[in-house]
């Protein structure tokens, strides 16, 4: 059989050769006590490009997001969020484990939040209620279907939020892809947001990492939580180094993914109208709908599997399809021959 087609998710992607190369020439230095220079050159980049302070790199996004969550408050404070948050559904319940956090989620089209309904549900905490400590955004949104975060609204919130002296976290695991969707840089969210952090290993194709930037104080409150929560790393340069070349290589061919996730998502829908949702597919995830056949989506995986195409199951009603760096545009064909022949013959 050629080789498997995997679908089900960016976190795929297997590190390229130059990658490799720079792990393996990486200059390091014990990264707890803040000297290891490649780590220390990508915490600066980082920052620089999202117009922050300072960074700190992390192993993960889910680690991201909590030491931001964690710096920003205390224990018993709310966190406004959506309903389909990332951190609310898919980080094993750390916020509330680890630092005693309350979520209180608003529903939105498309994973968005409105400054109106942010309002609303800010409340300044009494003996009787919480206080609303942070406000937080995803872009893209993942449970929506990699959708974009309007930038009008998140500016929006914003302003709400600094009125109320409450503090935004935007989890940007894909900010890059809302970038290269819209063509608005990713400092324009970074400025509504008081922590934002981002991640190299998906679509942007490192092996493992991700980022937090921030103010210098939040940062240092951060690096605590994240020796706290076991994040110190030492020698993290080899890691780093992979992080940067993707940052060098990875963000202008975000757009190849996402032509290739309309690609698919148009040849769905030329299996079923009710399929795919068109207008959704803004970067680089397809939701197939398969209320229209009579299989679930555990049978469905199992069958694509057969004919070489990995697939992500979410609801047995529901797909995953996640394109990225290591799918290719015939990658996509061969897929949707094997997505009509398990669905339709």
């Amino acid at each position: 059989m050629a080789d498997l087609i995997d679908l089900r998710s960016d976190t795929v992607t297997r590190p390229t050769p130059e990658m490799r190369r720079a792990m393996a020439e990486a200059e390091v230095g014990d990264d707890v006590f803040g000297d290891d220079p490649t780590v220390n050159a990508l915490q600066e980049r980082a920052a620089e490009l999202m117009g922050k302070e300072a960074g700190l790199f992390v192993p993960t996004g889910s680690m991201g997001n909590q030491v931001s969550l964690g710096a920003l408050t205390r224990p018993g404070d709310e966190v406004v969020c959506h309903t389909g948050a990332h951190f609310l559904h898919y980080e094993g319940g750390s916020a509330g484990a680890h630092f005693g956090l309350m979520m209180r989620p608003l529903g939105g089209p498309g994973g968005v939040i409105d400054a109106t309904a942010v309002a609303g549900a800010i409340r300044p905490g009494s003996e009787h209620n919480p206080r609303t400590a942070v406000v937080a955004m995803e872009n893209t949104h993942n449970s929506a279907g990699g959708t974009v975060f309007p930038l009008d609204e998140a500016q929006g919130i914003a302003k709400v939020c600094r009125e109320r002296e409450v503090a935004v976290h935007l989890d940007g695991a894909r900010i890059f892809n809302a970038q290269a969707a819209t063509g608005i840089p990713v400092a324009h969210w970074a400025e509504c947001a008081d922590t934002i952090t981002f991640c190299f290993s998906k679509g942007l194709g490192a092996p493992v990492g991700s980022m937090v930037c921030s103010t210098r104080e939040v940062v240092g409150e951060a690096h605590r939580l994240r020796k706290r929560l076991g994040g110190g790393m030492r020698q993290a340069g080899v890691l780093a180094a992979a992080a940067s070349v993707a940052l060098d290589t990875g963000v202008e061919r975000l757009a190849e993914d996402h032509a290739n996730a309309r690609r698919l998502a148009a040849g769905l829908a030329d299996l079923h109208p009710d399929a795919v949702e068109l207008p959704s597919v803004e970067t680089n995830m397809v939701y197939l709908e398969l209320t229209p056949w009579q299989k679930t989506s555990s049978e469905i995986s199992h069958e694509l599997e057969a004919h070489g195409v990995l697939t992500l199951g979410l609801h047995p009603k529901r797909m995953r399809l996640v394109t990225h760096r290591d799918v290719s545009t015939a990658d996509i064909d061969r897929s949707l021959t094997a997505l009509r022949t398990v669905l339709c013959d």
